[in-house]
């Protein structure tokens, strides 16, 4: 039997035109190499990749199934570019992070260590709180144009 951890990444952008300009590629490429650094490897069935889905709601079909794998104890380390490819809203993000450490999951950001001071947990918190508040200044940019 082999003692090697089980990982899997998450990568997600929020259109399909984002999907066709090939940032979802760059992220899992990304992905995969920090992966490969770090002496692990990774089967297709656990890469989960929400292309051309928002990061503002919890229901996304790869996230859900992520969620499912981290609740059978299938994954030990999941590999995801920043914080705001998890979830746009930092209530989102709390309740995923802490969602998936219950479940023994270690995650790994790209662009941002996940420390163990509560200085370094302040910085996570204040980049979803940022992530979240530019979401909502995107949509009302949006719903402006509309109005127009």
């Amino acid at each position: 039997m082999s003692n090697a951890a089980m990982v899997a990444l998450y990568a997600r952008v929020s259109s399909e035109q984002q999907s066709k300009r090939g940032t979802i590629d760059s992220q899992i490429a990304a992905l995969k190499e920090r992966i490969q650094a770090d002496g692990a490897q990774i089967v297709e069935d656990m890469c989960f990749i929400d292309a051309g889905v928002s990061g503002a709601t919890l229901v996304r079909p790869q996230l859900e199934r992520l969620r499912d794998a981290a609740a059978l104890g299938a994954i030990d380390r999941l590999y995801i570019l920043a914080p705001d490819r998890l979830a746009r809203k930092y209530a989102h993000q709390a309740l995923l992070m802490e969602e998936l450490s219950a479940c023994g999951v270690q995650v790994v950001f790209l662009n941002h260590a996940i420390g163990t001071t509560p200085e370094e947990s302040l910085l996570l918190q204040m980049q979803g709180m940022i992530a979240d508040d530019a979401e909502r200044g995107v949509m009302q940019s949006y719903a402006a144009q509309l109005v127009a």
